[in-house]
């Protein structure tokens, strides 16, 4: 699935040097095919240049959303060598963010928080499955390090009588210099997906 993708991305990669690319990427080429595989989320991604398309090798559902393959070969033309700060921050804090970050570029944070609701353990589960760390964070939090240099934060607020259960996602603050804006909404999406809909109908993660 990678229908939102701009063929210039591809493009673009097949013109870059394979060294600069693995390095900074911290991915794998195939001379032979022409590929690039790198491990993100815990799946293993195939970029395919001339064939313009991106491959998930895995087999976990459910499959990442279609915005998580274009945030996929983003990433990896953009990959810099940076630490990671330690600072969580929300899409608002992001340059740009408040501004961009509403309307049709709402984080639909939604899928999380309607599908656990006030069920903290099953929240736990799910994210222990995705491969999350534990946070002392809102009513429950879990860490993901999507890749080594861009760690993320799934929230989980409980709801009561007046307010109903609420998520949210936090970035650590590197991403200001990672992702543009429109970039981080497409990952944020991705993400939000994939809890949300985890192990449903009998789905393992």
């Amino acid at each position: 699935m990678t229908n939102s993708i701009d063929h210039q991305y591809f493009q673009e990669l097949a013109n870059a040097a394979p060294g600069q690319i693995c390095r900074n990427g911290r991915c794998r080429f195939d001379p032979v095919s022409c590929t690039y595989s790198l491990d993100i989320w815990g799946e293993e991604y195939i970029l395919d240049c001339a064939g313009k398309k991106i491959a998930c090798t895995g087999t976990a559902e459910p499959k990442p959303h279609e915005y998580f393959y274009l945030f996929v070969i983003y990433y990896l033309l953009s990959a810099q060598d940076i630490q990671v700060k330690g600072e969580w921050i929300s899409e608002k804090d992001v340059p740009g963010g408040t501004t961009f970050f509403r309307g049709p570029h709402l984080i639909p944070t939604d899928l999380i928080s309607s599908r656990f609701g006030n069920d903290l353990e099953r929240f736990k589960k799910c994210c222990r499955d995705l491969g999350g760390t534990s946070l002392n964070l809102a009513d429950a939090a879990f860490r993901f390090d999507i890749t080594p240099d861009l760690p993320v934060a799934v929230l989980l607020w409980q709801g009561d009588e007046d307010f109903p259960a609420e998520a949210g996602i936090l970035y650590d603050r590197s991403i200001t210099t990672l992702l543009s804006l429109d970039i981080l909404f497409a990952l944020a999406v991705a993400i939000c997906f994939r809890v949300g809909k985890a192990g449903q109908s009998g789905m393992e993660v």
